[in-house]
């Protein structure tokens, strides 16, 4: 059995769940975590910031219920408006960064997420990538290299077809998924580490 966490980088809620996501693997070290991405900005949904208006007041109550945090860089690019959020760049970091460190993907999408929503670091930008690789102690050289690959552009495009098939209509979604492929839906949005804890053990899978 595994953890499957389906996100969006550029998803306020996902970033939200980053808390529970990281008390869930710490309680949790022997369960392996697939880390998807999602494609919640592509196509026509990759527009600047200010297009979507919701956002100071979604983040706040993001902030409120989840004790996320959001930095002054990242309140400096929603009050500028013009950043273009793009979710495939995003995903093709996080198939990096995932193929450099495969046993520490959870913790490297919170750093992804960390990067932007705390940092004001563009997804879209190799040096973001350089960054989160240093902090982590991996091959950074070989991290932006990845990014820029045809495999990552590929990979990006097999995550959102994974999430697809999942069925999985929003971020951030946690399942578990057994041997035999049948899926239990243990987060959609948000929740904590203790209600996790007891879905898991609701299903009989702890």
């Amino acid at each position: 059995m595994k953890l499957v966490h389906v996100f969006d980088a550029y998803c306020g809620w996902s970033h939200g769940f980053s808390g529970t996501l990281s008390e869930v693997v710490a309680r949790h070290p022997d369960l392996p975590v697939e880390v998807v991405s999602g494609g919640l900005f592509t196509g026509s949904r990759r527009v600047p910031i200010r297009r979507f208006g919701h956002v100071r007041g979604a983040n706040a109550q993001i902030a409120e219920l989840t004790g996320a945090e959001f930095g002054e860089a990242y309140e400096r690019l929603v009050a500028d408006g013009s950043f273009v959020m793009d979710s495939e760049a995003a995903a093709r970091g996080m198939a990096a960064l995932r193929d450099a460190a495969p046993d520490r993907a959870a913790e490297l999408a919170v750093e992804l997420q960390r990067a932007f929503y705390v940092d004001g670091l563009s997804l879209s930008d190799p040096a973001t990538y350089r960054k989160i690789a240093e902090g982590a102690g991996l091959d950074a050289d070989a991290v932006v290299a990845a990014f820029a690959s045809p495999g990552a552009e590929a990979a990006a495009e097999a995550d959102f077809r994974r999430a697809a098939e999942l069925g999985v209509t929003g971020f951030p979604t946690l399942l578990a998924v057994d041997g035999q492929g049948s899926v239990t839906e243990l987060a959609y949005g948000r929740a904590t580490a203790d209600e996790i804890d007891a879905r898991l053990a609701a299903a009989a899978i702890l």
